[in-house]
């Protein structure tokens, strides 16, 4: 007589659709939000005191030239049939042109980005580098001298206005000591002799071979992207140590140093381990802040990127650019956050189910 045992496949065909059917409602949640994000700033275009219009035509532009344009952009239908043609076009890979460079929208971010992204990825390895081991220094000092420095860094960061500093750093550091260049990517020399190809002034001078043009935009960066850095080193900072005081307080700490293992064991090796996947996500959101927050450096430094061109188009009234600058942001959080939870997944196993 044989026994029928229950093949317990079945138990771990669940688990393995569990994560499919998180993905698809995560995509559901990220379509729905993205859609919000667009009907909200498409309306709201809609009845900024700002004309477009004219600020095609011209003030100088007859009434019958108005109308013409007026009627071509599509202006003159209901908001609700102009967001209509606006997603179909979307749906097609279609963002519009943009009315301050007469160019489509697609084409003019991907010219701008890369000067965002070379700012904002060196100011949060600045960022990241020195707001860590400051918040784990400060939590394994608490209430030290220390710690208050740390903690009056981190007060500095976050209160002084980001504009303020930038002026006042392009005044000490490139106006007086001279140890920095000015606005811009490069000097106005300079500007033109290396060829584009990914956008990165950085890359395309090595590829170039260019050693004049790198240390020339190396040093054009250098005092934004070690501003934005100090900015968000402030928030850094204080999560890691938020984190890391949590940690300390928990019984394997104190088996951990009863064992007699070194101070640097004990925080690097149990405690710091222990808040990898949460800092990562800190880093991550505190990245995707910069490429969408450094409008008043770019302003501040004449830095030609994603910042400059939401701002000017913003100042125009240019719809079809705003609505695609924000699609982009929202984009850039999207992606960070399903990055976030994937590394959660992969090094937490806590959170598999």
């Amino acid at each position: 007589m044989t026994m029928q045992i229950p093949a317990p496949a079945s138990k771990p065909a669940a688990r393995m659709s569990l994560p499919a059917g998180r993905i698809g409602k995560r995509l559901v949640q990220v379509a729905v939000t993205l859609f919000g994000l667009l009907l909200l700033t498409f309306f709201i275009g809609r009845v900024m005191p700002v004309d477009p219009v004219l600020a095609i035509v011209g003030p100088d532009a007859d009434h019958s030239t108005y109308q013409q344009v007026y009627h071509q952009l599509g202006f003159d239908k209901p908001l609700w049939t102009q967001f209509g043609i606006y997603l179909s076009g979307l749906a097609h890979g279609d963002l519009g042109n943009a009315l301050l460079t007469g160019k489509p929208v697609t084409q003019d971010i991907l010219r701008v980005f890369p000067a965002t992204m070379e700012l904002a990825t060196l100011a949060i390895i600045l960022g990241a580098g020195a707001g860590i081991p400051l918040g784990v220094l400060a939590a394994a000092k608490r209430n030290s001298i220390a710690d208050y420095g740390v903690r009056i860094i981190s007060l500095a960061g976050y209160s002084t206005p980001i504009f303020w500093v930038g002026m006042m750093g392009l005044l000490v550091f490139y106006a007086w000591l001279g140890w920095v260049g000015g606005a811009g990517r490069v000097d106005f020399s300079l500007d033109g002799q290396v060829t584009r190809h990914s956008g990165f002034m950085l890359i395309d001078a090595l590829i170039a071979g260019n050693w004049e043009v790198f240390r020339n935009a190396l040093n054009h960066l250098i005092l934004p992207a070690a501003l934005l850095g100090f900015h968000s080193l402030a928030y850094i900072s204080r999560m890691t140590r938020s984190f890391m005081l949590a940690q300390l307080s928990q019984e394997f700490i104190i088996t951990a140093r009863v064992k007699g293992l070194s101070e640097w064991d004990v925080l690097w090796n149990h405690a710091f381990r222990n808040i990898l996947v949460q800092l990562l996500t800190v880093v991550a959101l505190a990245y995707g802040s910069l490429l969408e927050g450094a409008v008043l450096i770019e302003t501040v430094f004449s830095w030609p990127g994603f910042g400059s061109y939401l701002t000017s188009s913003l100042m125009l009234g240019d719809m079809n650019a705003v609505m695609g600058c924000v699609l982009v942001v929202g984009m850039i959080f999207v992606v960070l956050n399903l990055l976030s939870d994937l590394l959660y997944q992969v090094f937490d196993p806590r959170t598999k189910v």
